[in-house]
């Protein structure tokens, strides 16, 4: 489809190619699973390089967003009218997008490609006048950031392999130094020289010319590539969309194997190969540069595929080990771990390209839901529930949730968003899972205290609309409060708050603002009890004190009979306190 031609390579060039980034990716993304055959193959790589081009696309849009608020409030009184943000501010919020939003092996290295980029192109803010003024200078700019992008990504895998994504980012690299001209040529001849290296990638990973496919890893950087191409030309290249995923295999006498042997094939290169790693670890952490090169050191000598990726005081650690506490515990020596992610690379999750194994049966019924915390998401978990972690400032994106419900494999499924905030996304969610088949009811849940009594009353064995309503019911019959610390200062519906007052919300509105924590809880509560009630939730978080939760239990004994509580550890839940009263 043709597409309006970006001239230069501004803020809205950036947002342009991640919106047709996204699309391509989308497109292509079983086709990339299907032949993930290494460093494992858990036919995961589109996904995750899906998930990670659109962490980085929501957070350009969010600079955008910002900046509209921003002029529609009169903020920023030396911006002109209807200037938007520059292509620093773009090229920033979409590499740290990819980095906060890195899924999987893949997804980690496209975020540093991403950020490599990002280094050039927001090096000197003053060029963009310049480039303004002249697209051959525009051109210049490209190269070096593509070459940039390339030695990043290089540098930041502990033991590279050619045949992979490093060697097609390099290899767009170099066509790009050998190209003149604007963007548009640029971006073409990077696209050229990844596609010839991409094709070129069975004859240099034995795995890859035994199973008969391309690197899954190139094969999203392609596309990824292609997009840059759209945004300059108006036109993706015509064979983006299904460019040689699959070649020959190679034949008896180069070691391969044929029909039922390929599966086996991939498991023992890829996944069960004695001494492989059993776990991959990935997670963000907050430290240092020398705390990092020390964790790099150490998580180098306990697993394989290591990348760490970031700076400035963030990193995206990824790594395959069989001890996953160590790798956790060497992040918190360096600094401070979160959003921690620990997948088994099990046989049953190993996905095949040649149907050789049979599918899982899928269930009947399941629940999909947000979790604020990791103490909320082992009792979700308890309850028969899928989860998806979300921490705070940081809302899964939809393509998460929809990973989630194909992971929950079953043929109907109710998502339970569990915040106001996470509607939309949660409705474009389930809409993408309606497309592939699953029914999927969305319940607008607003608070995780409501995702409880909701999921208190499932039962999978009844009929799904009778479920669904009776889920609806229950949430809705709970009012939901939150106790939690203002950031900044702020207006509010109960007056003007200050950095690190202490405020009561009731509904999601703020009701109350104090300074002791325990006293604005119990205010909280005594509201919310007002109109009545029968069971009392309460969802402590990690930095709540310890008296909060006997006071409360107290408080409701002595003052209102015949009112049940129940009291849940919610750990990192952002809240210091979640109320639930039905």
């Amino acid at each position: 489809m043709a597409q309006v031609p970006q001239t230069f390579f501004d803020a809205l060039a950036v947002r342009a190619w991640c919106g047709l980034a996204l699309e391509a990716l989308g497109r292509s993304r079983e086709e990339i699973d299907a032949i993930n055959v290494y460093p494992v193959a858990d036919g995961d790589t589109g996904t995750n390089l899906f998930l990670t081009v659109e962490s980085a696309a929501a957070a350009v849009e969010a600079v955008f967003a910002g900046h509209e608020a921003g002029v529609g409030a009169g903020v920023g009184a030396g911006a002109e009218p209807g200037a938007g943000p520059t292509l620093a501010d773009a090229v920033r919020a979409m590499a740290h997008g990819a980095l906060i939003g890195a899924r999987g092996n893949s997804g980690t290295i496209l975020a540093q490609l991403l950020r490599g980029m990002a280094q050039v192109l927001a090096a000197d803010e003053a060029a963009d006048a310049a480039a303004a003024a002249d697209a051959s200078a525009d051109g210049a700019r490209l190269r070096l950031a593509l070459r940039q992008a390339a030695d990043a990504a290089r540098h930041a895998v502990a033991h590279p392999v050619e045949g992979t994504v490093l060697t097609v980012a390099s290899a767009a690299a170099d066509a790009a130094d050998a190209a003149e001209g604007d963007c548009g040529s640029v971006a073409r001849a990077a696209y050229e020289g990844a596609r010839a290296a991409l094709a070129a990638t069975p004859g240099q990973l034995p795995v890859l010319r035994r199973a008969g496919v391309v690197d899954a890893g190139g094969r999203g950087l392609l596309a990824v590539l292609a997009a840059l191409v759209g945004t300059f030309t108006g036109e993706m290249p015509k064979e983006a969309a299904g460019a040689h995923a699959r070649v020959e295999p190679a034949g008896p006498d180069e070691g391969a194997v044929a029909g039922d042997d390929l599966d086996h094939c991939m498991d023992e290169d890829a996944v069960t190969a004695p001494g492989g790693p059993a776990f991959e670890v990935i997670y963000l952490l907050e430290a240092e540069d020398a705390s990092v090169d020390r964790l790099r050191t150490r998580l180098d000598a306990l697993g394989d595929s290591l990348v760490v990726v970031g700076g400035d005081g963030l990193w995206n650690v990824h790594v395959h080990v069989d001890d996953a506490g160590a790798a956790v515990e060497a992040g918190v020596e360096a600094g401070r771990p979160y959003r921690i992610r620990i997948t088994h690379f099990g046989a049953g999750d190993v996905h095949t390209t040649h149907a050789e194994r049979p599918p899982r049966e899928r269930s009947q019924r399941a629940v999909v839901a947000v979790v604020p915390g990791e103490g909320l998401a082992g009792l979700y978990t308890e309850a028969g529930a899928t989860t998806v972690l979300a921490r705070p400032g940081e809302p899964p994106a939809s393509g998460e949730l929809v990973q989630a419900v194909r992971r929950a494999h079953a043929r109907e499924v109710v998502l339970l968003p569990n915040d106001a905030e996470l509607r939309h996304t949660a409705a474009a969610a389930a809409e993408q899972a309606r497309a592939e088949g699953i029914r999927v009811a969305l319940i607008p849940t607003r608070s995780a205290v409501q995702g409880i009594a909701a999921l208190a009353v499932h039962e999978p064995d009844r009929r799904f609309d009778e479920d669904v309503v009776s889920m609806t019911s229950a949430a809705g019959a709970t009012r939901y409060g939150e106790v939690t610390v203002a950031e900044r200062e702020s207006w509010t519906t109960a007056g003007i708050c200050q950095a690190g007052d202490v405020l009561g919300l009731v509904d999601g509105d703020v009701a109350v603002i104090g300074e002791d924590v325990t006293a604005i809880a119990a205010d909280v509560l005594d509201r919310m009890l007002a109109a009545g009630g029968e069971m009392v939730t309460l969802v402590l978080g990690d930095e709540a004190p310890e008296a909060v939760a006997a006071h409360l239990e107290a408080r409701v004994r002595e003052r209102y009979l015949a009112v049940d509580t129940v009291v849940y550890r919610g750990g990192r839940q952002g809240a210091l306190l979640l109320v639930g009263v039905e």
